[in-house]
């Protein structure tokens, strides 16, 4: 969660929006609900990944949409057209467009040097 929200922080700063916005309920309080609530389809989706299933089978199980699913694509491409260091989006990308399994990204995220927090 910390990680996601050190992410985010860093492309809406780059957008120019305050960084404290991400510190309240609009920011850090949707990104706990949506990582902690089981109500979170973010999270079903992500879980439903987890367990092996591929985007179009998680597609066609439930009519429910996974926001987040929808949206890293262009999240991850935003980021890139601004030069700001989005590992999240990009793996998250990979895995819903099927280049990668989970667990690969998870390999990927061990595999990745340790960086300033504030990078």
């Amino acid at each position: 969660i910390t990680r996601g929200l050190a992410e985010t922080a860093r492309l809406a700063t780059a957008l120019g929006a305050n960084p404290m916005t991400l510190m309240g309920l609009a920011g850090l309080g949707d990104l706990v609900a949506t990582c902690s609530s089981p109500l979170s389809r973010n999270r079903t989706f992500g879980e439903k990944l987890g367990r092996g299933l591929t985007t179009e089978e998680i597609y066609a199980s439930t009519r429910q949409v996974a926001e987040g699913a929808k949206s890293c694509s262009s999240l991850f491409a935003l980021a890139t057209q601004h030069g700001v260091y989005a590992p999240i989006a990009q793996y998250v990308d990979a895995v819903v467009a099927g280049k990668i399994t989970a667990p690969q990204m998870m390999e990927a995220f061990i595999a990745k040097d340790a960086k300033d927090e504030a990078d």
